[in-house]
This record gives C-alpha cells, structure tokens and sequence, in this order.
C-alpha cells in the first residue's frame, strides 16, 4: 500500500480491521500515539515537528469518528459511496487483522540512552575500512546494512529496543526481503531510525540509497 498517511483511511490510519471493536480501536489509538511521540526515533527521524503534529490530529479525527457509533455508521457509508468498500460491507483496503509496524512494548527515554557508546560507534565507523567502503557505495542493500552493523558489533536487539521497530521488519530489511517489506512511506522511516541508532550519517542520503535498491518501492 503506497500512500501518504493523510490518504489512508480510518481505519488504516489506526491500522484495525472494519469490524474492530471499542476496544481494539481505543488500543490502536493509543499506541499510534506512542508511534508518533516526540521520542519515537522512528517519528523523529523521518517526520518533521509539522508533519507529527498533522498526523496526530489525523489520528485524533479518526478515533473519535471510530468510537463513536453514529459518526462510525455515517463514515462507512461515506467509504461505501465512495468504493473504498464493497455491497458486503467489507474492504479491499482495509486490513482484516491489524498488524502493528512498531514493537511498542518496551519505553525508554530514547534521548537518554543514545548518549551511550554513539562516541565509541563513530570511531568505530571512521576507522573501518569496511564499514567507509559500504558507505561509499552508490546504492545499498539490507545485506550491506547488517555487514555494517556486525562489523561495529551492535546486536539487532539493540536496535529494536531503541528504534521500537518491530524485530521481523528488521529481520527482513537485512534479509533483503522485498516482499515482506512494509509500504514505503513507513520503510524510509525504518532505514533512517536503522542507520541513526548506528551514528551512520547522513542518514537521509544513505536511506535513498537503499531506497534506489528496492524496485517499487522508492
């Protein structure tokens, strides 16, 4: 699914399926906050102050349409009029079971903890012969990704507890599993939290890079 966050729908935006109930939209909600929060690495690596501030408002709109019985009814018949679903009552675009892209269930105070060992990391990559040669490359893969996180000596688990990416997105980006890969507006977002939780810079240019490795999905 290619689209900005601000085309999906509710349902998408919360990522819960048409017949969610209270309770599930009321945790969807709640951990789409935690998604978007100002220590997210995810969130503050990829979206501007702006951009977060749109996408939770997006988000509020959509739980309180949600939540609401009456407002709900009234949204999908909009999506019905719409297309977005079928005489059945069911959608195309909407996931029938939610699947959440971050691992939410460990907190920390992101800030606080990259302040350990980022000084021994960027020594590390400035004196690597290997790592400045991956880095040098024109276009980069999943696999040069994790040559360059074993060469510093940084285990996944690090990363998924710093970046809250969820540890099978991390699997299948250095794995190189195209089509197991999440849409391309969230994936951009996972390589630059991937590559800051290493101290690899420029972040953004080394995400395109890898960006241009992935057809279709750039």
């Amino acid at each position: 699914m290619d689209k900005k966050f601000s085309e999906m729908n509710y349902y998408e935006m919360l990522d819960v399926p048409l017949e969610a109930t209270a309770a599930q939209i009321r945790a969807a909600y709640n951990n789409a906050l935690q998604m978007y929060q100002a220590d997210s690495l995810v969130s503050y690596s990829f979206f501007s102050q702006e951009e977060r501030r749109e996408i939770l408002s997006l988000l509020d709109r959509a739980y309180a349409t949600l939540i609401n019985e009456h407002e709900r009814e009234k949204y999908n018949a909009e999506l019905a009029r719409s297309g977005t679903l079928d005489v059945s009552g069911k959608s195309a675009q909407v996931k029938k079971e939610p699947v959440n892209l971050f691992d939410l269930s460990r907190q920390r105070d992101f800030f606080a903890a990259r302040k350990t060992g980022n000084a021994d990391l960027r020594k590390k990559i400035e004196q690597s012969q290997r790592i400045q040669e991956i880095i040098s490359r024109s276009v980069l893969t999943g696999a040069d990704l994790k040559d360059i996180r074993t060469e510093l000596g940084v285990a996944v688990e690090k990363i998924n507890q710093e970046t809250k990416i969820r540890m099978d997105y991390l699997r299948f980006i250095e794995e190189d599993k195209i089509e197991r890969l999440p849409a391309p507006v969230f994936l951009k977002g996972f390589v630059k939290a991937y590559l800051k939780s290493l101290c690899l810079e420029p972040a953004d240019e080394l995400a395109a890079r890898y960006m241009n490795s992935l057809p279709g999905k750039n």
